[in-house]
């Protein structure tokens, strides 16, 4: 069994020899309630999504750290003498409180990579966040050995499921492990392992830094949600952890039907400066509805009157999506989806920005596979992706080979995606 220490030669060698490959994965998110409201001081449910992002990181033969994304088919490789060239211009003082990178470092960035100023495609954006947490960490504890990692994830890019926190909370955990900033815990044959509560605020700090580099100025919500899983309450840039959340099945459904945040929030606002007697109880009303979505959540859990509290969550699911279509943010296609998923008494919502993008569908323990089938072909005829899964596990995690589906692995060691 192998420890993962602070890396020195003598570890890199050992972990070459030992030719070990590592796997974390990161889960996505979706908003249960109170997307919108949440920018207004109200309660808002974020919880994990079992669609996630996976990385594989192992030594490199050939003495280079190479980056595969086969996503979004970047390839990269650098000498790590190149990189030494970052570690300079990445100055930082403390690894266990990361600051955001300044205009200075991202220009060095940027250059070093050979990207545009302005270029915010996914690519490009995905480099720079990895050179950045590379530099930054490395920086603080040493060169980091020549290593392979690849990156793939199983969530849609740009739908609002936290892809881009799953990609950071993987990257902070796998470059921390391998500086020897935090423990590399070794999960036990078809077993996964995590790492203990101080390791994973650092993972989530470092994570954080990432989303900021990507998106400027989130909310952390979901880089913690990848980090410690579950489900989150956020209120006031404050986020609690939720210890009393049952696993819930659901549709995931995309309409992929292309929107903006921003667009949409200042809809909103709009709407509430211009009628605030109307819109103010409507925010209210969605945070009253936060805060039983709690209280009946923690209630099933427990195992009390499960049946009359799923009841309970399926008339919160369609007053809420009401309410979001009240405050200007739904469209024909989740309105699409909610009156299909209705003809077979299941209920819908939007989850996220709304405008488009993607809606969830509450399905109940004993909903039967037909007809969890024929609403994912109704949905599918449509054009949308649907799949089918579940929200409430774990976050970040380190697996054993043999404990991940075998096409996953297969994919994840396959070497046509490290070219």
């Amino acid at each position: 069994m192998w420890r993962c220490q602070r890396w020195t030669v003598r570890a890199q060698i050992h972990f070459g020899m030992a030719n070990k490959t590592f796997i974390i994965s990161a889960p996505g998110k979706v908003i249960l309630h109170g997307e919108h409201a949440v920018v207004h001081g109200k309660v808002a449910l974020a919880v994990s999504l079992n669609l996630k992002t996976y990385l594989r990181i192992q030594p490199c033969s050939d003495q280079k750290v190479q980056l595969n994304l086969p996503n979004i088919n970047v390839h990269l490789n650098w000498k790590p003498a190149a990189l030494q060239f970052l570690q300079s211009a990445i100055d930082v003082a403390d690894v266990l409180n990361p600051k955001t990178a300044n205009q200075i470092q991202m220009d060095q960035l940027r250059l070093f990579a050979g990207i545009p100023e302005g270029s915010t495609d996914t690519a490009s954006i995905s480099i720079l966040c990895f050179l950045y947490l590379y530099s930054a960490i490395s920086t603080s504890y040493g060169q980091i050995p020549s290593l392979d990692i690849l990156v793939w994830s199983e969530l849609p890019i740009g739908a609002g499921l936290g892809s881009s926190a799953a990609y950071c909370v993987c990257l902070a955990a796998a470059l921390l492990s391998a500086s020897g900033a935090i423990t590399c815990p070794v999960p036990q044959e078809k077993d996964t392992t995590r790492w203990n509560e101080d390791e994973l605020e650092l993972i989530n700090k470092w994570a954080f830094q990432g989303e900021k580099l990507i998106h400027g100025n989130p909310s952390g919500v979901d880089n913690a949600v990848g980090t410690w899983g579950g489900m989150l309450r956020y209120h006031a840039g404050k986020i609690v952890p939720l210890s009393s959340v049952p696993t819930l099945r659901i549709l995931l459904t995309n309409t992929k039907v292309s929107r903006s945040t921003k667009v949409l929030v200042a809809g909103v606002k709009d709407k509430l400066n211009k009628l605030p007697s109307i819109i103010k109880p409507v925010l209210d009303s969605i945070d009253a509805i936060s805060c039983e979505c709690e209280r009946v959540l923690a209630a099933i859990a427990s195992g009390i009157a499960v049946d009359e509290h799923y009841r309970i969550l399926e008339e919160l699911i369609d007053i809420n999506q009401h309410h979001l279509n009240v405050i200007g943010v739904g469209h024909p296609s989740l309105d699409r989806l909610c009156q299909l998923t209705a003809t077979y008494g299941l209920h819908s919502k939007l989850t996220g920005a709304g405008g488009g993008g993607c809606g969830l569908t509450l399905l109940r323990p004993d909903t039967s596979p037909s007809m969890v089938e024929a609403s994912k072909r109704t949905l599918k005829d449509l054009g949308y992706d649907c799949w089918e899964t579940v929200i409430g596990g774990s976050g970040v995690s380190l697996h054993s080979p043999s404990s991940l589906h075998k096409d996953i692995f297969q994919l994840l060691c396959d070497v046509k995606n490290c070219q």
